[in-house]
């Protein structure tokens, strides 16, 4: 099944700059083959259920190897079955509206 989803990885116990851990999780996104848009509190990943939620679980992985004692983790998820949708094409239909 194909989703739409947008993750928040947040290191605990890390320090104020979470620059490097953001990274490493858009590193292990690309590595999915995932099709992925950073934000400024977040990612928005779209892809295959399974590979989507694979690569949060490298990341709680990785970032716990890198170091940090504590992860909290805020995820909205979105499928549809009714037609197929991009993370682009849900924004130009809100911008062909504006």
């Amino acid at each position: 099944m194909k989703v739409i989803v947008d993750v928040s990885i947040i290191p605990l116990g890390v320090g104020l700059s979470l620059s490097p851990y953001v990274a490493e999780c858009e590193r292990i996104f690309k590595e999915a083959g995932l099709n992925t848009m950073l934000h400024a509190n977040g990612t928005n990943i779209e892809g295959d259920w399974d590979k989507v939620f694979d690569a949060i679980k490298k990341c709680h992985e990785r970032l716990h190897q890198m170091g940090v004692p504590r992860i909290s983790s805020n995820v909205r998820i979105g499928t549809r079955i009714d037609k197929e949708q991009t993370m682009i094409d849900k924004i130009k239909s809100v911008e062909e509206k504006l």
